[in-house]
């Protein structure tokens, strides 16, 4: 089995045991990391990073994929205009083939950006066909990735079912997708993407959890109304209590849930993912990070929606951490002599989020998420001669405070080299028709369904 020896500058573990380390070397043998110290013995092949910060790949926890050809359309949007343009409008003029293009192109450039996971919540899939296709898509671009199966929009004159007008998962379609992902050692694996109570009728979330269940998949639902507008109300609090809902379930959002049941779902084992560049722009409450942590919870990240925001994750987590430090300091001067009981946060805690509480949330962290032996090889190095890191003091301050995308020099992925020397090795002529092929995909869709980019 092929041994790799990465000789770095610093190591950013993201492991409270090993920490952060200086001047010494990370051994890969095969898929997994085996080692990380000094005089680690012979290698077949070894990785110069003496003036890169080693980290664990980053996790996006929450992205719409198919939405990438749609980047940058609505940045100005404050209101429902994604939902009503986007959500219930673009997305019913994909065809499968858009899917793909799409999940590829927003696949490669998560890489690119040194994310080494995603979790892709599809719910722009109106048959089984658009859904292979996006697993083609993560499957072809080399990114670790968790399909996770949504339901699809329909326009008036395309032929849903019954079922699948009130988003409960076709069967047959779920199955499908299973059986080809049944491997959970795969790169790309599956869950379920479900209308929660916020989102659907209490027979289509209980049909679905039902489902899930069956199949033995996690499931994921958005959080995203005030309590007087859920479709199932105080939904998240019963199926809960009925034990239907717990550590095999995530929540994106939850900005409106209320402190008693956010934190009993916390309690129960339930993660939550917050989008905080998406959240502060459009929800009426704060992101719900800093309620995580002090529930004792470890909060996620993703980037979740590129028409309207960049999908850097570390500016996500830039945003994240400086935004929670902000309410612990607002708290303060607002109720001076009853200040909030604020657990304390730090760099390492934003760092966290990006990697190691993706990884949980996703049902991956006994594989990945920190620089640990053991541990799958999924591993970042960021160029700290670069001028907006140089000089590195501490490196972890670095990385979450001074760090962006256009750092990173290396990517690996289970041991497998997806970028080096600042270059995705996808193929510069294959990058060049992904893109063609998505300007292409992404012209054709917003033409046809009447939207007018803003100038």
């Amino acid at each position: 089995m092929k041994k790799t020896l990465i000789r770095c500058g610093w190591i950013v573990s993201v492991d409270d045991e090993i920490g952060n380390r200086a001047g010494e070397d990370i051994l890969i043998e095969g898929e997994k990391i085996v080692a990380i110290g000094k005089d680690l013995g012979p290698a077949d092949q070894v990785i110069d990073a003496s003036e890169m910060i080693a980290i664990p790949g980053l996790v996006d926890a929450h992205l719409h994929t198919w939405e990438t050809g749609l980047k940058a359309i609505g940045c100005d949007w404050r209101g429902r205009e994604y939902l009503r343009d986007v959500f219930a409008g673009m997305s019913t003029y994909f065809e499968p083939e858009d899917n793909y293009i799409a999940t590829l192109a927003g696949s490669l450039s998560r890489l690119d950006a040194g994310v080494t996971t995603l979790l892709d919540y599809c719910h722009n899939v109106r048959s089984t066909e658009q859904a292979e296709r996006s697993v083609d898509a993560l499957e072809d671009s080399g990114i670790r990735a968790v399909f996770c199966l949504g339901t699809g929009v329909y326009r008036e004159d395309q032929k849903p079912t019954d079922a699948e007008l009130q988003r409960i998962h076709p069967r047959d379609r779920a199955m499908a997708i299973r059986n080809r992902l049944s491997n959970e050692e795969r790169l790309v694996t599956m869950s379920l993407a479900i209308p929660g109570p916020h989102w659907a009728e209490e027979p289509s979330i209980r049909a679905n959890l039902k489902l899930a269940k069956e199949l033995g998949l996690r499931t994921s639902s958005h959080a995203t109304m005030r309590k007087n507008q859920e479709l199932m109300p105080d939904g998240y609090t019963a199926l809960t209590n009925e034990g239907l809902l717990g550590p095999e379930h995530n929540i994106v959002h939850g900005n409106y849930l209320p402190d008693d049941e956010l934190k009993l779902m916390v309690d129960a084992g339930i993660t939550v993912t917050s989008t905080v560049q998406t959240e502060i722009r459009g929800y009426g409450r704060p992101p719900a990070v800093s309620r995580v942590v002090n529930f004792g919870g470890l909060p996620s990240l993703g980037v979740d929606v590129e028409p309207k925001i960049p999908g850097d994750m570390f500016r996500e987590m830039q945003l994240a951490l400086a935004y929670a430090l902000n309410e612990r300091v607002r708290e303060d001067i607002v109720k001076p002599e009853n200040p909030v009981d604020n657990k304390p946060i730090y760099a390492i805690d934003a760092l966290k989020w990006a990697t190691i509480g993706g990884a949980e949330a996703l049902g991956l962290g006994h594989r990945i998420g920190s620089l640990t032996p053991g541990k799958q090889a999924d591993i970042v190095l960021l160029r700290a001669t670069d001028l907006n890191l140089f000089p590195v003091r501490n490196p972890l301050f670095s990385v979450v405070e001074f760090a962006h995308s256009g750092n990173v020099d290396t990517v690996m992925v289970a041991g497998q080299m997806r970028k080096s020397g600042g270059s995705l090795l996808y193929g510069r002529d294959e990058v060049r028709s992904v893109r063609t092929r998505l300007l292409e995909s992404s012209e054709r869709i917003i033409r046809e369904s009447g939207f007018s980019v803003p100038t």
